[in-house]
């Protein structure tokens, strides 16, 4: 069974030889600790490819590749500058990023739209998505076996923060800021155009990033979630699922909250931070209904455990959420500080 029919079985409850592997790279275990990612990667290969050539999902450096004439890009855009992921960078919308450790992803310190007069005059970066290598994702495509996913192509919640600034936003959202539509459907609409791109293409799924909690609740109120933002995932989930294709979504923190709900609306996999909420309740809820696109805890066990300590992670996630006929993803981080032995012991753990 290879990887792509590993993980179609997986989504569609259908029985897996295995749970398909996933694993996320932050930037700074390719550029410091590259022969020990080597060396994982040959033992325990992953069931998920990506067309932009990158080891992780939603961050990483190029990797050496038989033919680059199959990598996708995205075109060139007119407002980034910097290396990402390294000191002072600014991203495709103008958003400027600083880095408090190389390889991390940084903090906007900067944002575009801190006065909500220049919103009148910002667009986004279309010219990305026009100039954008897509023949070369189908070419990508078939040259694998694996699941091909999307990179992140869009997120809504994290860009209108990176726009606005986090707590102008929240702000924004509590006093019910009329502007605060008028960008959400900006940022909306380049999020269609990017998704009916991927739809013409040959992926076989299509995902995005949003952070939704803290490390203890839903960071706005479920209604105002369902209000303001649901609607528009749902939208989303539709064309994806219209164009034949799984919808993925990542989401930070405790979620709890809108599980039911992103399963209402048709995601397929969903990769949360089990371990910040109650794991054995969530497989209780939602076992069998939504795909568990992992994760094993990295704020603690991944970097400070012992092997032992990660192995007995995996089992009692796979007691709370494997059934044994699919929905779960063997998927995880290996984080900058993560010793090598802990990231081979939850694929064993995985394989038991």
């Amino acid at each position: 069974m290879d990887g792509r029919e590993r993980v179609y079985r997986t989504l569609k409850f259908d029985r897996p030889d295995r749970a398909p592997r996933d694993l996320w790279i932050i930037p700074a275990v390719e550029t410091l600790r590259l022969p020990e990612l080597e060396l994982v990667l040959e033992r325990f290969p992953t069931d998920l490819a990506f067309p932009n050539g990158y080891r992780a999902w939603n961050m990483g450096h190029d990797v050496e590749w038989p033919d680059p004439n199959i990598l996708f890009r995205y075109g060139p855009s007119k407002r980034a500058r910097g290396i990402p992921w390294e000191g002072t960078y600014v991203d495709a919308w103008g958003c400027e990023f600083e880095t408090a450790e190389s390889g991390v992803v940084g903090e906007v310190k900067h944002p575009p739209l801190v006065d909500w007069s220049a919103l009148d005059h910002f667009s986004p970066p279309t010219e990305i998505l026009e100039g954008a290598r897509w023949d070369a994702v189908n070419r990508f495509c078939a040259a694998t076996n694996k699941f091909v996913l999307s990179p992140p192509a869009f997120s809504l919640f994290e860009r209108m923060q990176f726009l606005r600034g986090t707590e102008a936003l929240f702000l924004d959202l509590g006093y019910g800021t009329k502007e605060i539509f008028k960008l959400r459907d900006m940022v909306h609409e380049f999020n269609w155009r990017a998704i009916e791109l991927w739809c013409r293409t040959d992926v076989d799924g299509i995902g995005w990033t949003d952070d939704w909690g803290s490390q203890t609740a839903l960071l706005v109120s479920p209604p105002m979630w369902r209000e303001i933002f649901k609607p528009l995932y749902k939208e989303y989930c539709a064309l994806i699922h219209a164009a034949g294709k799984f919808a993925f979504m990542h989401s930070d923190g405790h979620i709890a909250a809108i599980f039911p709900e992103l399963i209402e609306i048709g995601v397929d996999a969903l990769n949360s931070q089990l371990f910040c909420m109650d794991i054995e309740d969530l497989g209780r809820n939602f076992r069998g209904r939504i795909t568990f696109w992992g994760e094993i805890d990295r704020q603690h066990v991944l970097p400070f455990g012992r092997p032992d300590d990660v192995r007995e992670a995996v089992r009692r996630a796979r007691r709370a959420l494997d059934s044994g006929t699919g929905g779960v993803i063997a998927q995880f981080q290996f984080g900058k500080y993560d010793p090598r032995e802990n990231i081979e012991a939850a694929f064993e753990a995985w394989l038991e």
